[in-house]
């Protein structure tokens, strides 16, 4: 089987050996989306409703530029690094998926770089 790889300049660049998402057997995998905009600059300093909305934009960015979009999303995985962040996290969260939701895991990390509080990956249909 092949895979096409995505890359779109409306999120933020990989920034090491990896694709923003890569496309196969109908499928989208978006890599773990941080909450940074395009030129790396950390959004919401603190924050956890922004940051995880900046890190869903990103995902919606990457997943347009697959040809998808968040209404095809059928797996989230949500790192946190706190999960006191889990209620703030799930209201954004909340609000931008729409039932029926995708099956997503949450689970409570070590760290993240520079005061960031999220990353989510996800699977959608291409």
């Amino acid at each position: 089987m092949t895979f096409d790889t995505i890359l779109t300049p409306h999120a933020l660049r990989p920034l090491g050996p990896y694709s923003q998402a890569t496309k196969a057997g109908g499928l989208v995998f978006v890599a773990g989306q941080l909450p940074l905009d395009r030129n790396g600059a950390l959004v919401g300093k603190g924050d956890i409703k922004a940051q995880t909305q900046a890190v869903l934009a990103n995902i919606a960015a990457v997943l347009d530029a697959a040809g998808s979009s968040l209404d095809k999303v059928v797996k989230t995985t949500v790192f946190l690094t706190n999960l006191d962040h889990f209620t703030a996290m799930n209201e954004v969260y909340a609000s931008t998926f729409a039932p029926p939701f995708p099956a997503r895991s949450t689970v409570e990390i070590g760290r993240l770089p520079n005061d960031m509080l999220i990353e989510i990956e996800c699977i959608a249909l291409a």
